[in-house]
């Protein structure tokens, strides 16, 4: 998979994280900053009460979910007038994460969306043609179905109890490097879209500097005890350590929606 789908907007500085994503949200565009001194944030150990300080949290908070991850291949095929056949074929790679034992998968809506195949890949290496029961590009938020049972699902955790500095890891698959962890913190909460330059129905998007990355896009942020609170999604352009992720509260109440469309 090439890693040069990398999805840009020419007149903005925020970027969907999905390597060569076959859509992306519509509208966004550049809003005027200012700098803003603030009191840095510092990530506190947690607590012995929640985490076995004597081992490295982090890593277990990847065991307990990283099975859960996934990889999204996704391709479209589109008119071309510049090859032989008259088409041309888009493909895309983001991340999921397992909901449901029955093989019911959240990830981004412009990882999936106007696909005419989506290949969903396993952390074990198994691989199933997925079908997107539902995809709401107001909120980026897609649920996808494969054929399988018994599968390894996540932990949900509580998007509305985040608090600034608390720890944040991200697992992906940035640039076709599949089962990618990155850590960090919770940098900001409550990010509209007119914040971050995105026209798009309001969301309030959890800001964390965890490295995201074409290929991230889908994937779950996780607090440190391994369950997820956010779906990565965006990233500033020309900056570090600037992401953002949908709330998992959200997210949830909008793929219970598409699921019920679904049927």
């Amino acid at each position: 998979m090439s890693t040069n789908f990398s999805l840009k907007k020419s007149l903005i500085n925020l970027s969907l994280v999905s390597m060569g994503a076959v859509s992306a949200l519509a509208g966004v565009h550049l809003m005027p900053t200012k700098p803003v001194l603030s009191q840095p944030t510092i990530a506190q150990l947690p607590s012995s009460s929640s985490v076995n300080t004597n081992n490295n949290f982090i890593a277990e908070a990847v065991e307990k979910t990283g099975s859960a991850v996934v990889r999204i291949d996704s391709t479209r095929t589109t008119a071309s007038r510049y090859t032989l056949s008259g088409t041309r074929v888009a493909r895309g790679t983001g991340s999921g994460f397992i909901m449901r034992s029955n093989g019911l998968i959240l990830t981004n809506a412009h990882v999936v969306s106007g696909a005419d195949r989506v290949t969903v890949t396993l952390k074990d290496g198994r691989r199933f043609t997925g079908q997107v029961l539902g995809a709401d590009r107001a909120t980026d938020v897609a649920v996808i179905q494969i054929q399988a049972n018994n599968l390894p699902t996540v932990s949900i955790g509580n998007s509305e109890q985040l608090k600034i500095g608390e720890w944040a890891i991200a697992i992906g698959n940035p640039l076709g490097l599949d089962n990618t962890v990155t850590v960090g913190i919770i940098s900001g909460t409550e990010r509209s879209s007119r914040a971050i330059g995105a026209r798009s129905r309001e969301v309030r998007f959890i800001q964390t500097d965890a490295a995201i990355n074409p290929g991230n896009s889908g994937g779950p942020l996780l607090n440190q005890n391994g369950q997820v609170i956010g779906i990565n999604t965006a990233i500033i352009q020309g900056a570090q350590g600037i992401g953002f992720a949908i709330p998992i509260n959200q997210a949830q109440q909008i793929a219970t929606q598409l699921i019920a469309q679904a049927g």
